[in-house]
């Protein structure tokens, strides 16, 4: 890159006096009149300085310089700003404590300076990030900070499928029923994720990886997704996830998952999550207790005398004393709805045993026995 070259070119310089300047010090301080050897001893140190200068000032320099400009570029504006603020005060409040250390020798006051100021400009920067939003409520007030919160998480209508979510296959359903909008950005590491499954000596796993690049496929011909494979990648990242998020803050764009981890630390980082086990959650029928359905009994439960029967969408229906209506339809009235971590779950009872009241029953929804076992 153009700023490396520069910077090359510099080291070269630098280090070609400075070798030059070492080699007249060392001709000085060993009295050296041998005009052959100064001029060997000139030459082996501008030579050692300069490819010193060459190779070792890009390390120095550029890495930092670019490692500082990818974490601005993935920095939210408001904790840029809010970091600035801290980072100020706190170099201001340690100058005013400098002030007190001027009568100290100069030797320990330096130090005590240099200790303070750091110590001070962590405390600013940390603060100013955690009171983020007080620091903006005070200057522009509650309504117009709530507003400027608003703002920092605006999404671009850009959404990064990852490798989970992709797997599932449920996506190819709701794309097909014009629920999706905005662009879906299928990064070319999470691609190269796909096919390291897809070519995976384990059947299952091969299987779940040349489903998930069918997947893409099918999204590809949707008429209703606009769908885009995108080069860009985050280099000084290994993790997939990690990369997702890294690229999700840079663009603005949110994540959608099934992955319970990669959903909770993308939370944590300020990035939207879809979370398509959310909207199948949210998707499922609501049941109220005194509501009757129908149910076929396929199997025992774990209590005595239950039997278990799933609606279409995997959840579980315990029957109370159902065990004798195994591999049989039988009436039942809601009692109670359990949610929990896995799932829902409804407990029934035969109609007429269920000691609630019973309310109009809705239009059939019988109850398959192809559920998931949830």
């Amino acid at each position: 890159m153009r700023v490396e070259r520069v910077f090359r070119l510099l080291g070269l310089v630098l280090g070609f006096i400075a070798g030059f300047e070492y080699a007249r010090f060392i001709i000085t301080e060993a009295g050296i009149h041998d005009y052959q050897l100064r001029a060997i001893l000139v030459l082996l140190t501008v030579l050692a300085g300069a490819l010193f200068g060459f190779f070792g000032l890009p390390y120095v320099t550029t890495k930092p310089f670019f490692w500082l400009e990818d974490k601005l570029n993935v920095t939210p504006l408001p904790d840029l700003v809010a970091a600035t603020v801290g980072l100020v005060v706190g170099l201001l409040l340690a100058a005013m404590v400098g002030l007190f250390l001027a009568r100290l020798p100069w030797y320990l006051g330096f130090v005590i300076s240099l200790v303070v100021a750091v110590v001070f400009s962590y405390w600013g920067v940390t603060i100013g990030l955690n009171r983020r939003n007080e620091m903006v409520a005070l200057i522009l007030g509650p309504a117009r900070a709530a507003g400027a919160g608003m703002g920092a998480r605006r999404h671009s209508g850009e959404t990064l499928l990852d490798t989970s979510v992709i797997i599932d296959g449920r996506i190819t359903d709701i794309a097909q029923t014009g629920f999706l909008e905005g662009r879906l950005l299928v990064p070319h590491f999470v691609l190269a994720e796909l096919q390291y499954i897809a070519d995976s000596s384990d059947p299952l796993r091969r299987n779940r990886g040349r489903r998930g690049l069918e997947v893409l496929n099918i999204l590809q011909k949707e008429p209703l997704v606009d769908i885009e494979f995108i080069d860009e990648d985050v280099p000084e990242v290994n993790e997939v996830d990690a990369k997702l998020i890294r690229l999700a803050r840079k663009r603005e764009a949110a994540i959608m998952t099934n992955d319970y981890n990669l959903n909770r630390v993308a939370q944590l980082e300020g990035v939207r999550i879809l979370n398509l086990n959310n909207l199948a959650n949210a998707l499922k029928p609501v049941v109220i207790p005194g509501e009757e359905m129908e149910v076929l009994v396929i199997k025992e439960g774990k209590e005595q005398n239950q039997g278990v029967g799933y609606l279409d969408d995997g959840t579980m229906i315990v029957v109370e004393n159902g065990r004798r209506f195994i591999n049989q339809t039988v009436s039942v009235v809601v009692t109670s709805v359990l949610q929990t971590s896995a799932g829902r779950m409804i407990f029934v009872a035969p109609a007429g045993e269920g000691g609630v009241e019973r309310r109009p029953p809705r239009p059939l929804r019988r109850v398959q026995g192809g559920g998931s076992g949830r």
